[in-house]
């Protein structure tokens, strides 16, 4: 049995003979688990990412539905929550009043922390247009009619260019497609290939412009995953706070975390959590795949029934031989 988490691969390279014999059963076995979020994370430690409209201008420009088609085959969906595909995501629901009282206070430093998650699927000019015209509102932008082009400078007294450390060749090549779609506005994202341990040691530091970056989510770890945004974790070194973000909003939504006592206040506790998140842009969100993808041999047997979590495979057997 074979697990594939290779979306390539998955397209590709599982049509062989012993496939055709029927010696082999190539499965999506649903898993009901929260996805998690992974994605290129801004350090926002840096002057140039400290405005989360500048944030959000430059992830715009992430084209997802190019990328899934062009490099993935369609096999992936876009990420929008922290904890999709669960009753902990806010994706897709408006804030309940239980939510809504959490946030009241924070309301009018993040305009759409109350609204549907309802995606982008804009072209690539509509994007760079929204891009360019939200840079410009920046206050990094020296007048108005500043737009993100190679003499781009803000208060931090550079053109908009910055770094993407990545670790892997996969990386890479994502992070290259992406230079491209924000070469399009005009800013410079040079990519930089290290190993695994200068890799480690520079985000240990947080000596970076951008990495990409994982944060798991399950029911069971919500707590301790949503305790590491604090602010008291953005400059620990090794934390895994690795945007450094601050926010008296993602400090108080922690704390209601913390004292829920029942199911239905930690389940609103944690999407106000991933509403404050997700309003802030510190992540160019990613993509996962809804099933688990699975190659066997026709000899195993296995329930009927996937549990929640994903196949069990403790339960499989091997069938009796026929007689």
């Amino acid at each position: 049995m074979r697990v594939e988490d290779d979306a390539t691969r998955w397209r590709d390279e599982y049509d062989f003979p012993a496939r055709r014999r029927g010696e082999v059963i190539v499965e999506e076995l649903p898993v009901g688990l929260p996805k998690g979020m992974s994605g290129f994370a801004f350090n926002t430690r840096r002057a140039m990412f400290s405005d989360a409209r500048v944030r959000k201008a430059l992830a715009s420009m992430f084209d997802f539905e190019w990328i899934n088609a062009t490099l993935f085959g369609g096999f992936y969906v876009r990420t929008r929550s922290y904890f999709d595909d669960s009753a902990l995501s806010s994706s897709g629901r408006p804030a309940d009043a239980v939510e809504r009282a959490l946030l009241a206070r924070f309301r009018a430093r993040f305009a759409r922390i109350f609204l549907k998650g309802a995606g982008d699927r804009r072209s690539a000019t509509a994007r760079g247009a929204i891009a360019t015209t939200l840079v410009a509102r920046s206050p990094n932008s020296p007048t108005p009619a500043t737009r993100c082009r190679p003499d781009f400078a803000g208060s931090f007294g550079a053109a908009l260019a910055f770094e993407i450390l990545v670790k892997t060749r996969t990386e890479e090549r994502l992070a290259l497609n992406y230079s491209r779609m924000l070469a399009r506005i005009g800013v410079a994202a040079r990519v930089r290939l290290v190993d695994e341990t200068q890799f480690q040691r520079r985000r240990g530091r947080f000596d970076f412009d951008m990495i990409p970056a994982s944060f798991p989510a399950s029911a069971s770890r919500a707590q301790s995953s949503a305790a590491a945004w604090g602010s008291a974790a953005a400059d620990m070194d090794g934390a895994y706070n690795v945007a450094g973000a601050r926010s008296p909003a993602i400090d108080a939504m922690i704390s209601a975390i913390l004292a829920a006592r029942e199911k239905p206040e930690f389940v609103d506790a944690v999407r106000a959590l991933d509403r404050v998140l997700l309003s802030g842009f510190y992540i160019v969100p990613f993509y996962h795949a809804n099933s688990q993808w699975i190659a066997y041999a026709s000899r195993l047997g296995r329930p009927d029934k996937t549990p929640l979590f994903g196949p069990d495979y403790d339960a499989w057997w091997v069938k009796p031989a026929a007689k």
